[in-house]
């Protein structure tokens, strides 16, 4: 067990050094015991350069049914202390940064005053939703707060938590701060502050342009709302960010978009292949009292 473990943790980390960090033991362990478990297997598992550590065809292979070994251990421990009304274990959360949907801190507080014995660890993903969907499959995480435009396809298993509509946002003084509504074609010769590739209202929004048979310009890319809102302030672009992004700015002005909402929800997210531990189903019965449902919210699907 603990040779998956360690496994599990340099494939995550794709680095023997970062993964002994994680697991608290000095690299000398995790390169003996990772050694012993391809002596065991008669295969080599990591290709290791001064660069980069990365699975092997094997390592590959193994990597799924190795979660899956963990998951199970981890479904025992939580059996047997149920039985002993004590939640142990841990639990890692991806989040995106900056979103501010969530009360991070207020959620973190409710859960450790609860369940003191559950180490609770929050991973900000510099990819947006598609890296936090790729670290709950990789079991980089176990849980994720990700946005998503529709469903979160068939490898995860999600609940919607809030929709919002986006709107485009623009300086005071550009030439359509004055207009109601706009439509995409008016938008044509714009240049954009956006998030990168990843992101769900990036591909939102590129996905109606693309429709629409338009080239965007991207002037700069974001990783926050908060950042966003800064750049249109000073008149670096225009944006498209759900309308609580910029309220309250005297310097920025929203304009609906004819015929288009651009909405995208924002979901707890787990791997279907993964039953969630007892620390995940914990934490998602706390989530829904820390969501910050802004007044342009719409109603939940089904």
């Amino acid at each position: 067990m603990r040779q998956l473990n360690y496994f599990v943790a340099v494939a995550n980390e794709k680095s023997f050094t970062l993964a002994a960090k994680r697991l608290h033991v000095v690299q000398s362990a995790v390169s003996a015991a990772i050694a012993s478990l391809e002596r065991d297997l008669r295969v080599t598992l990591f290709e290791r350069n001064a660069q980069r550590v990365v699975l092997t065809e094997a390592g590959s292979a193994l990597l799924p049914e190795a979660l899956a070994v963990l998951d199970a251990a981890q479904g025992a421990r939580d059996a047997v202390d149920e039985l002993g009304r004590a939640l142990r274990g841990s639990v890692r959360v991806g989040v995106l940064a900056g979103l501010g949907l969530v009360d991070l801190p207020g959620l973190a507080g409710e859960f450790r005053r609860r369940y003191p014995e559950v180490e609770m660890r929050l991973k900000a993903e510099s990819g947006g939703s598609a890296g936090i969907a790729a670290a709950l499959l990789s079991g980089e995480v176990d849980v994720g707060l990700l946005c998503a435009a529709d469903t979160l396809g068939r490898e995860l298993n999600g609940r919607e938590l809030v929709r919002v509509p986006q709107v485009l946002a623009v300086p005071a003084g550009h030439p359509l701060a004055h207009r109601r509504v706009v439509a995409v074609p008016d938008l044509a010769e714009e240049e954009f502050v956006d998030f990168p590739s990843g992101y769900a209202g990036r591909a939102v929004t590129d996905q109606v342009f693309a429709a629409a048979r338009i080239e965007r310009r991207i002037a700069v890319e974001v990783d926050s709302l908060d950042a966003a809102a800064g750049f249109v302030r000073h008149g670096v672009g225009v944006a498209i960010v759900p309308p609580f992004a910029v309220r309250g700015d005297d310097a920025v002005r929203t304009v609906k978009i004819k015929d288009e909402s651009m909405e995208w929800s924002l979901h707890l997210a787990t791997p279907r292949r993964r039953k969630p531990t007892a620390a995940v189903r914990a934490l998602a019965e706390l989530v829904d009292a820390h969501v910050r449902v802004p007044e342009e919210a719409l109603p939940p699907r089904g």
